[in-house]
């Protein structure tokens, strides 16, 4: 069992003494045939693992049932390991109750799961979220379930003159500026419930409600202005910048989404064309 990092194990409900097969001490990176209390093993899980194992653990002391729960681990070393565990109470003829079952190391297959995820729900270049998650996140949060809570503002971003970096430089140096757009605003507001990349040129960010408007307008404004910091390409050095549009919720916990986003559009291109007159008539 221990080659295929899975193990057995039993607890004795009576005085809490643990029997494991070397699979599961494997599993915790711990040294095999040594006496363990429960009280010891249960400061390796994670916080929240621990308190889903215990609530589930005593259900199934309670009702004479079995659980199931994949738990997160920090072993001795360090190191975070995902283990899934069954288990299940029963009842020996005349001994004291048990709960055994099985641990199973299951790291790799959620890290492969994750990857997936990563996958589906992030922008390839940039890392940001995708428009997929975008849409389903927030554009239909509602209908979804998974509707996001204490928004403080939603603001969407516009690169100027992207075209004409494509046109004069090649595709590839214009990935290198959304890349590097993408990089500088997860920096900038890494606290974001969201940052997503939503067109060629298009990002999207999703503040939350810690924050007066004011201080979301002002912290918009910094980082516009930070965001014209040189990028280098191949030799070549170049700036990007970007027109921002503001929409804030009178509610932070029930809005209207699509509302939401055609006021911060409707903002966004008032800039972009404020800033196309100006360009006209020679002013910076």
């Amino acid at each position: 069992m221990a080659s295929a990092k899975i193990g057995a194990w039993t607890c004795n409900l009576a005085d809490s003494a643990l029997s494991w097969t070397r699979g599961v001490y494997d599993i915790f990176g711990l040294p095999h045939g040594v006496a363990f209390d429960r009280r010891q093993t249960l400061c390796l899980y994670t916080e929240a693992s621990r308190d889903a194992l215990e609530r589930l653990r005593n259900e199934a002391i309670v009702r004479g049932g079995s659980f199931a729960l994949d738990a997160q681990i920090r072993r001795p070393d360090g190191e975070l390991r995902w283990m899934r565990i069954h288990g299940e109470m029963v009842r020996p003829g005349g001994a004291a109750p048990i709960l055994h079952g099985l641990k199973q190391d299951v790291t790799e297959d959620k890290l492969r799961s994750e990857a997936l995820r990563r996958l589906a729900e992030n922008d390839a270049l940039t890392g940001l979220a995708n428009r997929a998650l975008y849409e389903s996140r927030f554009l239909n949060g509602r209908r979804t379930g998974s509707t996001i809570a204490s928004l403080g503002a939603l603001v969407l971003f516009d690169l100027n003159d992207f075209k004409a970096i494509n046109d004069r430089w090649g595709h590839l140096a214009g990935d290198a500026c959304l890349k590097a757009f993408g990089e500088r605003l997860s920096s900038a507001f890494p606290e974001a419930l969201m940052s997503a990349r939503i067109g060629g040129d298009e990002f999207a960010l999703i503040l939350g409600n810690e924050e007066s408007a004011d201080l979301i307008e002002a912290r918009i404004a910094r980082f516009l202005g930070r965001l014209r910091a040189p990028i280098l390409w191949q030799g070549h050095i170049f700036t990007v910048s970007a027109s921002s549009g503001i929409a804030f919720p009178s509610d932070p916990d029930s809005y209207d989404a699509e509302d939401l986003v055609v006021r911060a559009d409707a903002a966004l291109y008032a800039i972009k064309r404020g800033r196309r007159r100006a360009q006209g008539s020679g002013r910076q």
